[in-house]
């Protein structure tokens, strides 16, 4: 995850005090992509029970266990503002609820190669991972 690595976002002052400056098209390219992965991980581990992902908090030195909803929330957030708000972590989570970015990223690439597999002719293809379109 290129874009984005804090679950409760960056502080950006008083509202008196300009914002942050808008994402590069590269910024916001990434961003989009990470919409679109987290899309697969929540398709993919929600039923199995996996609530979100987890992120290594840089201001705090702590782990933020954000949820599907609000980790889209968040990013849809960054895309169209440049900055994500503040948002109270869930209360008391299992941290068993929770996988990181690249955990997700690979389950879903073992997924994906499983699928190749056991396509007619889907030998041999070896694995990709996820950001390799």
């Amino acid at each position: 995850m290129s874009s984005w690595d804090d679950a409760s976002g960056p502080d950006f002052g008083s509202a008196d005090q300009p914002g942050p400056p808008p994402l590069t098209m590269e910024e916001r390219a990434g961003v989009l992509d990470d919409l679109a992965e987290l899309e697969v991980f929540r398709t993919l581990l929600e039923p199995t029970g996996i609530k979100g992902i987890v992120v290594d908090c840089p201001d705090c030195d702590e782990e933020h266990h954000v949820d599907w909803a609000l980790m889209q929330a968040n990013l849809r957030q960054l895309l169209e503002e440049g900055q994500t708000g503040r948002h109270e972590p869930p209360f008391d989570p299992d941290p068993d609820d929770y996988v990181s970015w690249d955990y997700a990223s690979g389950y879903a690439d073992g997924i994906a190669a499983m699928a190749e597999r056991e396509e007619p002719g889907g030998e041999g293809g070896g694995g990709r991972h996820a950001r390799d379109d």
